[in-house]
């Protein structure tokens, strides 16, 4: 029985294909936690998705923005942008299904010793704080006004979290949070625009999991979405996108010794392109 984890596959099938046979992945013994970002972008979003509900028993994911993009639009609160690869599954005759299945995954699935989210954790919160957040808002995304959480889902503000955030600005927040964050302000304030390397990062950001007196070290944090940030173990963190879609790789990690393996991407985007 081995448990992996895989970064951010938007729609890179085949990818991912080559990777699970190179770990030589069993569906009957082995456990598989993605971070999130299954669709969009890449050439076999439809594949992914169906791949994801088949293997439900022994695949398990988390939502990222693009899966989100993709249950905005496909409930008629969202617009298809030029770069989006959803269409095949907003045209399936199984599409209802396939949203209806996609909107009940979580924001966050915590293990023994890891925690897995899509972007990250904001330093101030406990992974039990985390983990009654994201059950919050995935009872918004469950429940019967689901279509209006999605009317109000897009937007870069609240930028700071404060405990006395109400309605719809205080799940926007956690979304955003869970989902899209990357650097952080000197106050902890998510900035929506940096997304490039450490090395680039101009003093006055940080990245979410360098700031001082983090909360959430009970745990090793489990995350994808940064792919210029690329593979990183340090921290109490494991970032997994290392950019199959621009022409990286795409990662799996056996995480019971922090082991990787990799496949290099079939063909991916201008790598530019990531960074806009």
């Amino acid at each position: 029985m081995a448990h992996y984890a895989i970064g951010d596959i938007q729609g890179c099938f085949d990818e991912l294909t080559l990777l699970l046979d190179k770990i030589n992945f069993n569906h009957g013994t082995d456990t598989l936690w993605l971070v999130g970002d299954i669709v969009n972008r890449g050439p076999k979003s439809l594949e992914v998705l169906q791949f994801c509900m088949e293997h439900e028993s022994s695949v398990r994911m988390v939502l990222g923005n693009h899966d989100l993009h993709l249950l905005a639009v496909g409930y008629g609160e969202g617009t298809v942008k030029r770069s989006d690869t959803i269409t095949p599954i907003l045209q399936h005759p199984d599409s209802k299904k396939m949203l209806d299945w996609l909107r009940f995954q979580p924001l966050l699935i915590k293990g023994v010793r890891h925690v897995m989210v899509h972007a990250g954790i904001l330093p101030q919160w406990t992974i039990a704080r985390a983990e009654l957040l994201a059950s919050e808002t995935e009872a918004e995304l469950r429940g019967k006004k689901y279509k209006k959480f999605f009317s109000k889902m897009y937007g870069n503000k609240p930028a700071e979290w404060r405990d006395d955030l109400t309605g719809y600005d205080r799940l926007r927040m956690i979304l955003n949070v869970f989902t899209r964050m990357r650097a952080l302000t000197l106050k902890n304030e998510l900035d929506y625009d940096y997304k490039s390397t450490l090395k680039k990062m101009p003093a006055n950001l940080r990245p979410w999991f360098k700031a001082p007196d983090r909360q959430n070290l009970s745990h090793t944090i489990v995350f994808g979405h940064w792919s210029s940030l690329g593979f990183m173990n340090t921290d109490n963190i494991l970032s997994l996108d290392t950019g199959a879609l621009w022409g990286g790789e795409l990662t799996a990690i056996n995480l019971a010794d922090h082991s990787i393996t990799q496949v290099p991407s079939l063909g991916g985007l201008d790598w530019k392109t990531a960074l806009k």
